[in-house]
């Protein structure tokens, strides 16, 4: 019954984003939006609520390591997803500078949360020493 809810709730929900994506946004400024704004808004709705069902999806499974990793990967794909919708649209070049790196470090942070995902499901070795160690993707 509990799946049922939950199913009803991610519906509706997908189908409230998907609605305001649609709209023509005018914030109360009487602000239209050119249509290049509007499909990169468009194209940012999507990858957002893609993203939400993604990290939605994981069923918990009572080991807080195991279900936040799950639900940190989709994250992570879904900001490359915004700085790679940057890199299409934006311009100002310090802002495609960020999107870059975000893009760069994001996709070492997931291979390394994979990795790590699977040893604990295996349910192996509970210290490592290190491994998958993040520190060289924070800049250390």
């Amino acid at each position: 019954m509990k799946k049922i809810f939950i199913i009803i709730g991610l519906l509706l929900f997908i189908s409230t984003s998907l609605k305001a994506s649609e709209q023509e946004y005018d914030h109360g400024n009487d602000i239209k939006f050119s249509p290049e704004f509007t499909k990169f808004m468009n194209e940012m709705n999507e990858g957002m609520a893609k993203m939400m069902r993604d990290m939605d999806s994981p069923s918990y499974t009572g080991n807080p390591d195991i279900d936040f990793l799950s639900m940190m990967i989709p994250h992570h794909e879904g900001v490359i997803e915004m700085a790679r919708l940057l890199l299409i649209y934006g311009t100002d070049p310090i802002v495609r500078k960020l999107a870059e790196d975000i893009i760069a470090t994001q996709r070492v942070e997931i291979e390394t949360m994979k990795k790590r995902l699977e040893i604990l499901k295996r349910g192996a070795e509970k210290d490592p020493g290190g491994f998958p160690a993040l520190g060289g993707t924070r800049g250390k």
